[in-house]
């Protein structure tokens, strides 16, 4: 049987990597965005069976809403959580906005989309839920006391939920990307500071990232719960 995945912020650079390393596998992909529709459909436009969706991770009914029609016939049985957004300030001067937003999209959008999937995934005796943190979680990081708490927290909730549902056939999980090559990282960093902070010597991209969640998301790591998994190059 085809399993169906889906993506949130899969229009991003790591997001569509993981689109890709999913279909791959043969997954039937749901490409998700907030307000970039279009590229998330260019995505899934590349991708065998594939398709776009989007909705704001933060609004819980319209999470809601647009899961119930997504899993009224066929229960989505990989769940990866991708959406986040960085708002970085030094904390004496961060907004309170700043704050809630991140806090917002990365937390409380993996509830709002992880809870309503999770009966469905259950009654197939099989799933696979996988969230993107950071580095920042474990090592932390200047400027980024919101983006390293929201992404640490997920840590601590996956670890939790690994335990309700492992009797149920479903595993749950993090991958911890470092210092990752995209378009919004480009120019960030000097290559004597990349060979300075991470052992291989090179940013990763979003191929590595995408490596590590679609075997998590396989049969091949069905002994695996309750993990983070670092693709850091080193750096932890």
């Amino acid at each position: 049987m085809t399993r169906r995945a889906l993506v949130t912020g899969g229009s991003g650079a790591i997001g569509a990597a993981i689109c890709r390393a999913l279909a791959a596998q043969g997954c039937e992909v749901i490409v998700h965005a907030n307000t970039r529709l279009e590229a998330a459909e260019a995505v899934a436009a590349g991708l065998p069976g594939a398709s776009a969706i989007a909705f704001d991770v933060t609004d819980a009914e319209a999470a809601r809403a647009a899961l119930e029609a997504l899993t009224e016939a066929t229960p989505i049985q990989v769940l990866v959580n991708n959406a986040g957004i960085h708002d970085d300030a030094a904390f004496p001067g961060m907004r309170r906005e700043q704050w809630a937003r991140v806090i917002d999209v990365s937390l409380n959008g993996f509830f709002n989309v992880t809870q309503p999937l999770t009966l469905p995934m259950i009654r197939t005796r099989w799933g696979r839920i996988i969230s993107i943190t950071s580095v920042a979680a474990e090592l932390g990081n200047r400027g980024q006391v919101n983006y390293a708490a929201a992404k640490g927290a997920l840590h601590a909730a996956s670890r939790s939920l690994a335990r309700e549902l492992g009797s149920r056939g479903v595993t749950v999980n993090c991958v911890s990307p470092g210092l990752i090559d995209t378009p919004m990282s480009a120019g960030a960093f000097a290559p004597e500071a990349i060979a300075r902070m991470i052992p291989l010597q090179r940013m990763g991209t979003a191929e590595d990232v995408a490596a590590a969640v679609a075997f998590l998301a396989s049969d091949a790591a069905a002994y695996i719960t309750g993990q983070v998994v670092p693709v850091n190059g080193g750096m932890t």
